[in-house]
């Protein structure tokens, strides 16, 4: 049987779609707010739940590529959002933190992201947002387990 692929029903098509959508209006959000471009509000982010990071810690973190990374980790030392400093465990690396500005930032993006977060699942029940976060987990997993060069969109 040769069934044909209709971009509409191909789910993984359809995640990538909805997931643009999300990102871009949370982009606009944090962009108008804050300043923020997508890469750095999730650098600030991730910074923020550590006490120190590196940036190839922080590629595994957000799933975006080191050069996106590096980028994004400039323009927020450069706002003086974020501070290097020594990392005594690999000389060849820097731990990123929030500077007070950073951290005074992130107190006020946070709440708005919960807002967002609120808003686009308002018209969902407790249990089915607690369904698709699972099944988003088992997505996440299935796609982890699988061979570079397998799957697509």
């Amino acid at each position: 049987m040769n069934k044909r692929l209709l971009l509409d029903d191909f789910l993984p098509y359809r995640l990538s779609i909805a997931s643009n959508r999300v990102s871009d209006a949370i982009a606009s959000t944090y962009r108008s707010l804050f300043g923020l471009r997508i890469p750095e509000w999730r650098l600030v982010t991730v910074i923020a739940e550590s006490d120190g990071i590196t940036q190839q810690a922080l590629c595994v973190a957000t799933r975006m590529d080191k050069v996106t990374v590096s980028r994004g980790a400039i323009a927020l030392v450069d706002r003086g959002l974020v501070e290097r400093s020594a990392n005594a465990g690999d000389q060849r690396s820097h731990l990123l933190r929030l500077t007070t500005s950073g951290r005074a930032l992130y107190e006020e993006v946070a709440p708005k992201a919960l807002l967002i977060e609120q808003e686009l699942f308002a018209s969902f029940s407790a249990q089915e947002i607690d369904v698709l976060r699972d099944m988003l987990a088992r997505i996440q997993a299935a796609a982890d387990a699988m061979e570079p060069g397998t799957g697509g969109q």
